[in-house]
């Protein structure tokens, strides 16, 4: 598909749309996605028509008012930004071409800036209509943005996520309904492509979309996998069971020892931005294997752990629901599974660590409310220089609260402004520039509809999560898939490309001119980390190494020496 680029001051088609519609045999007998898109405005209105839509697009229309409308998909899986010009308003896909028209001011934007280099990656995209830069803007998923020239943009949602009340019916009811669902939304996606792979970890996640793909096809599937030297992170040995059944041809893409800032030059030209976490160098690296081999369409298991409470992180959450229902002989319960199952020599579990993270990160006075997590928000201001630190003292996350439930509020903020808007951008700028699609069938709005009205004990139980992901997937998973409790996480062994011969390079860029005189950082605490992070690694020890923050900081200044970003430094 074409991806969009435009503006109010030219002319152009009716509508222009970036991605696919998955529902169009069920809305009428257009073979064009653009023109379904434009006959259902004409009859219902734009808002309608794009609540109508299960896919994942960006559509430009020209409305008969002159008028240029915006608009997204519900969680954002096709970008879109805009950009007032000399000439009027412009949009495209991505913000580079934007950044080469007269009018727009393409500086960094410096609270942007503050956090990617002293923050954790979940506080870069608080703001869903925001870019890194001042002159670019965004159009939030499920908004539609009405551009006119000589006008301030009109935003407005056309679809609302409802969380309450819980659904009803018996567990194995819902998780009957879960699997039809799921099913369905990875088979609607198979039938819109001629040749597609799946992405597979050891994971629940991209393990069901390639059941359930392989079920609906009537025949394994070929699944792609980075693996690495390192075994921090390398789930070869949890994707076994997969093989033979679900997956019939496996390719693991090996990613051993990667010249990381040649990559990473590489990815930020691609991205027009930093690229927030080391586990999409890895991905850029199957995406090229991917396209290579001929596939047309990638299949991934993102927003999986959103739905389903599949994070670590989300256990104190639904303490917090626990203890605010009064079920303290439960919460004890779920206390203790918790410990026995996911203790961790550097991430301890246990009733103290429980109480405190409910201290934290909870208002138990304001049923559902979630606090910002101060102490990972300002876990490196210390390496920040001052101007930058004072930024990101001031950052105050936003954190809604739609439900009543401190579980979902949690998990609708990762779905919608810290863990997933990241992910999505890596995965469409990879595949986009191969000419893939990045599938993902765990955010068809059906599931996501389903899943954030289903109780929390549904999700997690017994100190396990995904317990109704669990059950839907009965006979479609291999029961050591299904059952496996402990969860690795995907990410990639940065910790050993930034320690030993490889940290070198980094060095270098640390000790640059170019990176002292930039005046981000205080130098003398980056080089203290990036020496206390190679001698965590070099021990062998079970503490938090510094590989996050040392990968946001080459990302940041890899891009900020990039031609298109060099010299465009706005102060805070």
């Amino acid at each position: 598909m074409s991806r969009l680029l435009g503006s109010t001051a030219a002319g152009g088609p009716a509508v222009e749309l970036d991605g696919r519609v998955y529902n169009r045999a069920q809305l009428g007998p257009e073979t064009d996605d653009a023109a379904l898109v434009e006959r259902l405005a004409a009859e219902r209105g734009l808002a309608d028509a794009l609540a109508a839509l299960n896919g994942d697009v960006a559509v430009a229309v020209r409305e008969p008012d002159g008028a240029v409308a915006l608009a997204r998909d519900r969680f954002g899986v096709r970008p879109l930004y805009y950009a007032r010009t000399a000439a009027g308003w412009a949009y495209a896909s991505q913000p580079g071409p934007l950044l080469e028209l007269p009018g727009v001011d393409a500086r960094p934007d410096p609270n942007w800036v503050a956090r990617f280099a002293g923050s954790h990656y979940r506080t870069i995209d608080d703001d869903p209509g925001a870019s890194p830069y001042l002159g670019v803007a965004q159009v939030p998923p499920a908004h539609v943005v009405r551009l006119r020239t000589g006008e301030e943009p009109r935003v407005e949602p056309y679809w609302r996520l409802e969380f309450e009340p819980d659904e009803t019916g018996s567990e194995s009811e819902l998780a009957e309904r879960y699997r039809e669902l799921l099913l369905d939304a990875v088979a609607i996606r198979l039938r819109a492509f001629a040749r597609p792979a799946f992405t597979l970890s050891g994971g629940m996640d991209s393990s069901s979309v390639v059941a359930c793909a392989a079920l609906a096809a009537g025949s394994g599937r070929t699944a792609f996998s980075t693996v690495y030297d390192d075994a921090t992170y390398d789930e070869s040995g949890d994707i076994g069971p997969m093989l033979g059944g679900p997956v019939a041809d496996w390719r693991p893409v090996r990613v051993g020892t990667p010249d990381v800032l040649e990559l990473v030059e590489e990815m930020v030209a691609l991205h027009d931005e930093p690229v927030a976490t080391a586990t999409w160098l890895s991905h850029h690296v199957l995406a090229g294997e991917v396209a290579a081999a001929g596939f047309d369409g990638l299949f991934g298991g993102l927003g999986g752990d959103e739905l389903n409470a599949g994070e670590y992180e989300y256990f104190p959450f639904h303490f917090a629901d626990l203890r605010a229902a009064g079920r303290e002989q439960e919460l004890a319960h779920e206390i203790g599974c918790w410990a026995s199952h996911h203790d961790h020599p550097v991430f301890r579990k246990d009733r103290a660590v429980a109480e405190d993270a409910l201290a934290r990160l909870v208002d138990l006075s304001q049923p559902g409310r979630i606090l910002p997590d101060r102490a990972r928000i300002l876990r490196y201001a210390r390496a920040l220089a001052p101007e930058y630190r004072a930024e990101l003292d001031r950052f105050e996350p936003s954190l809604p609260s739609p439900s009543s439930s401190y579980l979902k509020n949690r998990a609708w903020q990762d779905l919608t402004r810290e863990t997933l808007p990241c992910c999505l951008r890596a995965e469409d700028r990879q595949t986009a520039h191969r000419g893939l699609a990045n599938v993902l069938p765990f955010l068809d709005h059906r599931l996501v509809e389903l899943m954030f009205r289903v109780p929390g004990p549904l999700k997690i139980r017994d100190g396990i999560t995904k317990r109704l992901l669990r059950e839907a997937t009965r006979e479609i998973l291999p029961e050591e898939t299904r059952t496996r409790i402990a969860k690795t996480g995907w990410n990639a062994p940065a910790h050993v490309w930034f320690s030993g011969r490889d940290r070198e390079p980094l060095l270098d860029l640390i000790r640059s001119q170019s990176f002292r005189e930039r005046g981000i950082y205080d130098v003398a605490e980056v080089e203290r980390l990036a020496d206390e992070h190679e001698a965590i690694v070099a021990s062998g020890d079970p503490r938090e190494n510094h590989m996050m923050f040392l990968w946001q900081l080459v990302n940041l200044e890899l891009w900020l020496k990039a031609p298109r970003t060099l010299g465009t430094m706005a102060r805070p």
